[in-house]
């Protein structure tokens, strides 16, 4: 067995200052003397630091720390302008695209509209250049971005999989098209992958190596993390649920030209509306709760649901309020069928938690999820826990920021290079 390398001085430096670095991003503005007592080190040491990490442009002094007695203590923050970073959510209807800064902070965001016949380069660059532009930025600022939509990007092939009603993102040259007309390093991730990270980082997942979260809104979908991890597959399809094949409805054979299967038939939104009807239950009042792809944020306008999600966001937030005789049939309805896809998972994965996310699911609040769970006792053999979803406004969009952060701050914070 090799014997290990000692440390040089040059790596110890980086390695403490990624520490440093980490703890302001955690914790915010911090003395000297808290860096050292959080860090180890000591006074002359976190001094010498602070000055390199000053001097580099990624931490600021930001005041002193009045609030103590005895002499006040400089304060130490993450320099927010170190570097910036881009997510675009895709869909059918439109590109919305907003900018973050190292901090995390979202101080833009663009929304373009889909029109028929229009390019998807056009509709990035687009809206990532009224995003960028509102920060009072130039897209050479940003360090990467990433970009959110349906289905996957095949890794063997570069053509975009699972999502046949994406118009305009099929081209075989969309990714190099994309590549010559942006500056900076490009990723590409689905949605709902993306809704799991927000989750993972910010919400409801935190702290969990092994989770699925399961998503209803335009489409029925899933994403895996195990180990810590997202779990892609062989060409990005992972989580592809809605195709899986279900007690309840006929097969559905040809899917790809279908772009769907049982799953989707089964459990999602366009037969809300039918199931309401046959129980009886009296027309919703009109389109409901917000998006989790948005209509708003504190930066703009976005895009109302499809009449299809509307419709039963619509329905289920009516059930939730009064989960009694017909809504309560309804509820329960919905959560068998949910349950009756969501069992084969659990049954293969054996997951900690199920985060439960999506419009749809999410205007069924603790009704639902308590009639899922009991469901989901009866069909399977483990029995997570299931969870809301906390993420509730954007999450897409906000996956897909804490994804090039993530990326990112590796690269800032590595002061050694």
């Amino acid at each position: 067995m090799p014997a290990s390398t000692p440390g040089t001085p040059s790596l110890l430096r980086a390695m403490n200052d990624r520490a440093a670095l980490e703890l302001l991003l955690t914790h915010g503005p911090l003395s000297r003397t808290r860096i050292g007592h959080l860090t180890g080190l000591s006074k002359p040491t976190a001094s010498q630091l602070l000055a390199r990490l000053e001097t580099a442009g990624l931490v600021l002094a930001t005041g002193t720390d009045g609030g103590r007695p005895g002499p006040s203590a400089q304060l130490y923050s993450l320099n927010p302008r170190a570097a910036y970073v881009g997510g675009l959510d895709v869909t059918p209807g439109r590109v919305l695209a907003a900018v973050a800064d190292l901090t995390g902070t979202v101080i833009a965001s663009h929304e373009v509209p889909y029109t028929e016949g229009a390019q998807a380069v056009d509709q990035v660059t687009e809206a990532l250049g009224g995003a960028v532009k509102a920060a009072g930025l130039h897209r050479s600022d940003l360090h990467r971005v990433v970009i959110a939509t349906p289905g996957a990007f095949d890794p063997q092939t570069g053509r975009l999989r699972y999502a046949s009603h994406l118009p305009g993102w099929h081209s075989p040259t969309l990714l190099d098209d994309l590549a010559a007309a942006l500056p900076m390093p490009v990723e590409y991730e689905n949605d709902v992958n993306l809704a799991a990270v927000a989750e993972q980082r910010l919400g409801a997942a935190r702290g969990h190596e092994d989770f699925v979260l399961l998503w209803n809104e335009e489409g029925l979908g899933a994403a895996l993390v195990l180990g810590g991890r997202l779990h892609r597959g062989w060409t990005g399809g992972a989580g592809e649920v809605g195709f899986l094949p279900v007690p309840g409805r006929p097969l559905v054979r040809q899917v790809t030209r279908a772009n769907s299967g049982g799953y989707q038939e089964l459990a999602g939104v366009e037969g809300l509306p039918r199931l309401a009807a046959e129980l009886g239950m009296a027309a919703a009042p009109g389109p409901a709760a917000d998006s989790p792809h948005g209509p708003d944020t504190p930066h703009g306008p976005g895009t109302p649901h499809s009449p299809e999600v509307a419709a039963a966001v619509a329905l289920l937030g009516q059930a939730a309020a009064a989960p009694e005789g017909a809504h309560l049939s309804f509820l329960q309805s919905y959560a068998t069928a949910l349950a009756t896809g969501l069992a084969s998972l659990v049954a293969v994965l054996d997951p900690e938690i199920v985060v439960l996310s999506g419009a749809a699911i999410s205007a069924g609040g603790e009704p639902l999820r308590a009639l899922l769970e009991a469901e989901l006792a009866e069909l399977a053999p483990s029995r997570p826990r299931l969870v809301p979803g906390e993420v509730r406004e954007r999450p897409v969009l906000h996956g897909a920021l804490e994804s090039a952060l993530a990326a990112t701050r590796d690269e800032v914070f590595d002061t050694s290079r």
